[in-house]
């Protein structure tokens, strides 16, 4: 009987789609799951939510036992087969505010602030501090656990886990098929192509190239998606033109030759040509969502609302599959039933135009040996320098949380593309501090050196 634990398990809308395709597949349906969580609310609602989901979808099979605080931390974890990690640390308040609210006085708009820029490496710096901790108990309990990290910024929590924190860990984000077919889908040629396509995606979470994409047949459909986009922003971009919310990706299509995977959102705060406070109306031109991620969040915890309001009345919760990757992860490595999916791994030299440090995002095949990236050889120059931009950028965030140093967060923030684009150097280092201070007054972090 396997044993998953669920870092985090007080995110239940998230934790639902996990969970619930774990109960819905057969080698994982008699499993003992460990919810852990330092929220007592959150964590009676999610051991509620499993429960139920357990009832009506699994005849009672699995075993499922809440672990509330850090004293019960290593008990959840000991003996895990996996660990599925999706804590936030620090919550909608006060951190995603302070991520977004503070970087607006010094003149800095952010959209998404989870993947890059400051907002991506402050929640960097706040989570590093508790997965540590996590890291130090794995080791302890469950060394051999596969940890399966779901939690943002992706390329830089993934890396210290792997590279500090000695885990066997892989990162979990979109599923490449969805964004391949939203795409061909969005320009209005999945009907054209419904016999299925072929396509290879490869560089760093949300911000992974399509490199290429061909019918069955072999046909190169690259000239037809970007002969389609172009007129489709191009119509958009006129006068009284119909927006819509792929503005950005389709406009780096255009001028890079490369699809980008995640969203227009996150890929307008990646690049330094979009956010400017001097050219105000690209982000109308483009349909730019600015603070798009503190809507997320609401949106997220009036359906937790919704949620726990349904389990405490014993509502029946129902699930269908999601295109989340946890649970056929875990389940090829124990049935060793081989799949294909997009992950995001140490790069070892699978692009070979990346550092070998860097967390990269590349098909990966999952069996029984557990979960290995794919060769993909050297990126096209352009990309290769774009998500470099990024890459260095991590590495400096993981270097700056382990030494506790204020130095190379400034350093780290200076690198970014966007923030170095808006603001001077004594800027950034302003920006910084008021953002260190706020998070050491929290209790988020300890002081920085």
């Amino acid at each position: 009987m396997p044993k998953i634990t669920f870092m985090g398990a007080g995110s239940s809308v998230f934790a639902k789609n996990i969970l619930g395709d774990c109960l819905l597949t057969e080698s994982l349906r008699d499993a003992q799951y460990a919810l852990y969580d330092t929220d007592q609310d959150r964590l009676d609602e999610a051991y509620r939510m499993m429960t139920n989901l357990n009832a009506n979808l699994n005849d009672n099979r699995a075993d499922i036992t809440p672990y509330l605080a850090v004293r019960n931390r290593r008990t959840a974890l000991r003996g895990a087969d996996f660990v599925i990690n999706a804590v936030q640390v620090g919550g909608y308040d006060p951190s995603t505010l302070q991520d977004f609210d503070i970087p607006k006085k010094h003149g800095l708009s952010m959209t998404m602030g989870d993947t890059a820029g400051i907002g991506g490496l402050f929640r960097a710096l706040r989570t590093i501090k508790v997965l540590e901790g996590f890291a130090n108990d794995v080791r302890a309990v469950c060394p051999n656990a596969w940890f399966l990290n779901y939690t943002y910024p992706m390329s830089v929590l993934t890396g210290y886990l792997i590279r500090k924190g000695g885990l066997k860990c892989v990162g979990l984000g979109r599923n490449v098929r969805e964004q391949v077919y939203g795409l061909l889908n969005a320009l209005e040629l999945k009907e054209k192509h419904e016999d299925g396509v072929t396509w290879q995606v490869a560089g760093l979470e949300n911000m992974a190239w399509l490199l290429s994409i061909s019918s069955r047949s072999g046909k190169d459909l690259y000239p037809e998606i970007k002969k389609v986009a172009e007129k489709k922003n191009r119509a958009a971009r006129k006068k009284d033109g119909e927006k819509h919310d792929d503005m950005v990706r389709l406009e780096l299509l255009r001028h890079f030759g490369y699809y980008l995977t995640g969203s227009s959102e996150e890929a307008a705060e990646l690049f330094p040509y979009f956010l400017k406070s001097h050219l105000p109306e690209i982000v109308e031109d483009l349909n730019i969502r600015l603070d798009e991620y503190p809507r997320v969040c609401q949106d997220l915890i009036a359906s937790w609302r919704k949620m726990r309001d349904e389990t405490a009345e014993d509502v029946p919760l129902t699930h269908e599959l999601s295109t989340e990757y946890a649970a056929p992860v875990m389940d090829a490595i124990l049935s060793d039933r081989p799949r294909e999916i997009q992950a995001s791994v140490l790069n070892h030299g699978l692009i070979s135009n990346l550092p070998d440090e860097a967390i990269v995002e590349v098909p990966a095949l999952v069996n029984r040996n557990g979960i290995q990236g794919c060769q993909v050889g050297p990126l096209p120059l352009v990309c290769a320098a774009l998500n470099s931009a990024q890459v260095h950028a991590q590495m400096l965030a993981i270097e700056a949380s382990v030494a506790h140093s204020r130095e190379l967060v400034y350093q780290a923030a200076m690198l970014d593309p966007l923030v170095a684009s808006e603001l001077s150097m004594d800027d950034i280092r302003g920006l910084c501090d008021d953002l260190l201070d706020a998070h050491v007054r929290d209790g988020m972090i300890a002081d920085f050196a």
